[in-house]
């Protein structure tokens, strides 16, 4: 492994607890052609024992100090999360470093989180949302980082053995990681972090190398037979990478369209016409080409007019100016999320990690609120002109339903965006 581990330190007044959060910076869109779901599954296993600690014995220290410890694979990263009082922080924090460094992968251990995946797939494949969101990220991304969930496909999974998480995890941290730190910080933190074995440096952010994404071509939907009385419809496309100049702006539209029950959609498509029982916006922070996908549960029978609205209300993204009343609302809106994401020392360590190995500024959110006066109705449109102007369309639900929607959409403004 030839990557550095970066520290960030955000000391905050707490009753003696410490929060501490290990991004690496590889997660499922670094997984090899097909091993979709590799990075996943060594995630899994790397609180499964590392270091001189087996999985029981890493279990009896973590629950016998009272702590908590997880590990999640993300299409960017992979996320360690650790939550401790600050007298364990010197026998619990040097676990973060063996699982970066020497994880077990014990065959058994790996043969039984493979197992959880496999089963995870599964259920994920009789969920209709799940297979519409499905059928839009292999729309959009293709065979691209972010074609696949995190989770992996489960015929490349199945392959996967110890020999296969032997090659990712000697690459794990090729690209570096983040240790970020938010709470009662240690005094011995430098005597601690000395036995991570690669030196952790405690430098400012700088931007990393962004691997060019794959995004799909040709039809602009795709659909998903399943039969059921529910359809769920998903709209959207891949937009633009976190820290892009105009990604501010997406995120105002995001908390316009999709944030609670004053939203655009939610007025729209529940308290206007009472089509659909669940609707919003899914647009996450990614290093690449971030997902902008509207999307809506209705009935068979309010189907058609669902999909009329969520066309026309891209249409608007597009071509009128957003009231600015409705403006100044979404503002408040994203003021107030950037307010609820930091409540928590966890939270605060998160965006610290997630920032840094964005190669973003410690102050990215305090630059952004500072930008939001700048923004107005016509900026919010003109950057939809520029970067929403060619949506696609998931589809999962009953055949009959698919084929009449399909044709909906294909007499409809963006069919041939």
């Amino acid at each position: 492994m030839n990557g550095t581990t970066e520290v960030v330190i955000d000391p905050v007044a707490t009753t003696g607890v410490l929060s501490a959060k290990l991004w690496i910076c590889r997660g499922s869109g670094a997984d090899p052609f097909g091993q979709r779901g590799g990075h996943q599954l060594l995630g899994s296993v790397l609180s499964r024992g590392c270091g001189p600690l087996d999985h029981l014995q890493l279990a009896d220290l973590v629950e016998g100090c009272g702590a908590g410890l997880r590990c999640d694979t993300h299409e960017d990263g992979i996320l360690v999360s650790l939550k401790c009082a600050q007298n364990d922080a010197d026998r619990l924090l040097p676990i973060l470093g063996w699982m970066l460094q020497r994880p077990h992968l014990n065959p058994a251990q790996i043969s039984l989180e493979k197992d959880l995946s496999l089963q995870a797939l599964q259920r994920q494949q009789e969920d209709p949302f799940q297979r519409a969101f499905d059928g839009w990220r292999q729309l959009a991304f293709a065979q691209g980082p972010y074609g696949h969930d995190p989770l992996g496909v489960a015929g490349e999974l199945e392959g996967l053995h110890h020999n296969h998480l032997v090659d990712l995890s000697t690459a794990l941290n090729v690209d570096g990681s983040v240790l970020a730190l938010s709470g009662t910080i240690p005094e011995t933190l430098p005597d601690i972090l000395e036995g991570w074995g690669d030196d952790p440096v405690e430098s400012r952010s700088q931007s990393r190398p962004r691997r060019s994404k794959a995004e799909g071509a040709g039809d602009s939907s795709t659909l998903n037979s399943v039969e059921t009385e529910q359809v769920v419809l998903m709209l959207g496309q891949a937009t633009l990478p976190h820290g892009h100049p105009d990604d501010l702006a997406l995120r105002v539209l995001q908390a316009h369209l999709g944030s609670g029950m004053s939203s655009l959609l939610f007025r729209r498509l529940r308290e206007e016409h009472g089509v659909a029982y669940d609707v919003g916006l899914h647009h996450p922070a990614r290093q690449h080409a971030a997902p902008f996908v509207m999307h809506a549960s209705t009935g068979v029978d309010r189907a058609r007019l669902s999909l009329e609205l969520l066309m026309r209300s891209w249409d608007d993204l597009l071509n009128t100016v957003i009231d600015p009343a409705d403006l100044e609302l979404a503002m408040a809106k994203f003021r107030g999320q950037l307010a609820h994401a930091s409540q928590t020392t966890g939270q605060r360590a998160e965006r610290r990690a997630q920032l840094r190995a964005l190669g973003l500024p410690d102050d990215h959110d305090r630059h952004c609120l500072d930008q939001l006066s700048s923004l107005s109705g016509d900026a919010l449109k003109a950057v939809a002109q520029q970067h929403l102007t060619q949506p696609m369309l998931s589809l999962c639900g009953p055949a009959d339903s698919l084929s009449m929607l399909k044709s909906v959409w294909n007499n409809g403004p963006f069919a041939s965006a």
